[in-house]
């Protein structure tokens, strides 16, 4: 981009339109490729040149890192089989299906066709949690379908090496070295992004000054990423690794006024990238057609028959995924429905985009590299497509499929939780009175905000609505107390998410409330 000026705008109107996006409950990556789309075509916009560098170092890393944060670890070892099923055989099956495509239908040269399919063969994991996020899906399906696009990159990142090889050298394939090379990227991503988060651990376990857990968690991505990186090795594999194991220890490492803190700063930060990352995917768009030749007019065409092939492909792959995983029970109840959903989910976004720029401009002979303005165009349209069509249609076609969670069974679910939380409360103040360590006046106030608690969670079973009951702060015996009962609910908090009594989304959710009231009392 040519100016801080131009960056700045970018900012503001990405900011703006995903505002508007949750305002409307529209997907915002979705408006923010249409509305990208729709200022690159007004006459005078500037022509936008996104850089593969600023890309890769500076918008993935932390992208990628919160998208693993919100992994669970329950449901992950839940549907590794599929995942990895998914994450090597779908991509495999996808690259040789939209190479042979593109051989068909485009003027891409063979090589060039193999280059296109590697580049789109992978789900990118932005999108999938960015598009995801507001669906009420089952905890094990969405997790296949987030788990999925986090770790089928390294399969999709090996096959666009191989690819680019064979288009700038004209060199047959050597798919011994790339069974190699899948292995040194994979595990040795693995490696570093597992020991990155044990450093991290024992740091943040150590520090309590807030601006200092902050500067550490926005760093750590990075250091995952660039580490595997200098060490030639995976640095997505690496990121998101790191992420997956500190986000199951997330809240035990700090307390709660920094995870507070934290959730604020990096929901910013993901909230701004994003919004940037999208609108920059619209705005490539008529600049990279405009780089053509005369002769390409048929590019729409191509990226139709593209991204109806990913898509077919998907569903072929997955259908009889489905039968099996229904039988072994690993992700539920299955039918046909969560195939259509899974596909439809299945979209393109960064990653690929990412990919295809990275590949290099000049042959091994010194000529331009044929047909890669092509392959650009092709790749932006297709994510471009998939964002659109199946952003905008993702949310009515889960609906209608059936599988989305009811709101009635979400909030029941928090609300025995909250039931269970408050009658382990009651146990400890038992505990505690029968010591006759506390004043009576305080066990009393106590006992009457869980008791008022408890009663409000009955109501609202019976009920399905209502408010809870907060409890307030008085004197210094009194927080100190509650802080000590919020501990007792906290324990009780992980031994039913456990026990799979309740999802991971409502154990997040209960225990960003704890956090909101251990954080007042501290204000008191």
């Amino acid at each position: 981009m040519r100016s801080v000026g131009t960056v700045l705008a970018l900012v503001v109107l990405a900011t703006v339109v995903a505002t508007f996006a949750r305002r409307w409950r529209i997907p915002a990556p979705s408006l923010l490729v249409v509305a990208g789309l729709a200022v690159a075509l007004l006459p005078g916009s500037p022509q936008i040149e996104i850089s593969p560098q600023v890309i890769a170092l500076v918008v993935l890393p932390p992208l990628l890192y919160a998208s693993a944060e919100e992994m669970p670890w329950r449901e992950l070892r839940a549907v590794w089989k599929p995942v990895g099923i998914l994450a090597i055989g779908l991509v495999l099956a996808s690259a040789a299906a939209v190479s042979a495509v593109a051989v068909w239908v485009t003027p891409l040269s063979w090589q060039m066709a193999f280059v296109l399919g590697a580049v789109l063969a992978s789900t990118d994991p932005v999108a999938v949690t960015a598009l995801g996020r507001r669906l009420s899906l089952p905890p094990k399906v969405q997790v296949l379908v987030q788990a999925e696009s986090l770790f089928n990159d390294a399969t999709s990142l090996v096959l666009v090496r191989v690819a680019a090889g064979i288009a700038v050298a004209s060199a047959a394939a050597d798919w011994g070295a790339a069974g190699g090379q899948f292995l040194l990227l994979a595990g040795g991503g693995t490696l570093i992004g597992g020991a990155v988060a044990g450093v991290i651990t024992l740091i943040r376990r150590r520090t309590e000054d807030p601006v200092l857990e902050t500067v550490i968690a926005l760093v750590t991505p990075y250091a995952a990423y660039l580490l595997a990186e200098v060490a030639h090795t995976s640095g997505v594999t690496s990121c998101v690794v790191a992420g997956v194991v500190l986000g199951g220890r997330g809240d035990r490492l700090t307390t709660a006024r920094i995870r507070l803190q934290l959730h604020a700063v990096y929901g910013t930060v993901v909230f701004l990238l994003e919004s940037v990352v999208f609108s920059l995917i619209g705005l490539a768009l008529p600049a990279e057609v405009r780089a053509l030749a005369d002769g390409d007019h048929a590019w729409p065409l191509y990226a139709l028959a593209v991204a109806g092939t990913l898509i077919a492909v998907r569903l072929l792959w997955i259908a009889p995924l489905s039968a099996v995983v229904q039988r072994k029970g690993a992700v539920g109840p299955m039918n046909w429905r969560i195939p259509v959903v899974l596909t439809w989910a299945g979209t393109r976004g960064v990653m690929p985009l990412a990919a295809a720029l990275s590949i290099p401009e000049i042959a091994k002979d010194g000529t331009p590299l044929a047909d890669r303005p092509l392959v650009l165009v092709l790749t932006t349209s297709v994510v471009v497509v998939t964002l659109v069509v199946q952003g905008f249609t993702l949310a009515p076609v889960v609906r209608r499929s059936g599988i989305a969670l009811e709101p009635a069974h979400t909030e029941r679910e928090e609300v025995e939780a909250r039931s269970h939380l408050a009658q382990a409360g009651l146990a400890r103040l038992e505990e505690l009175a029968e010591l006759e360590a506390v004043p009576d006046i305080v066990l009393d106030r106590l006992r009457r905000g869980l008791n008022a608690r408890l009663d409000d969670a009955r109501e609202r079973l019976r009920e399905q609505n209502g408010t809870v009951a907060a409890t307030e702060s008085a004197d210094l015996v009194y927080r100190q107390l509650r802080r000590d009962l919020i501990a007792v609910e906290t324990v009780e908090l992980q031994r039913l998410y456990d026990t799979h009594r309740i999802s991971d989304t409502t154990r997040r959710r209960l225990q960003r409330s704890l956090d909101l009231e251990e954080a007042r009392l501290a204000d008191a």
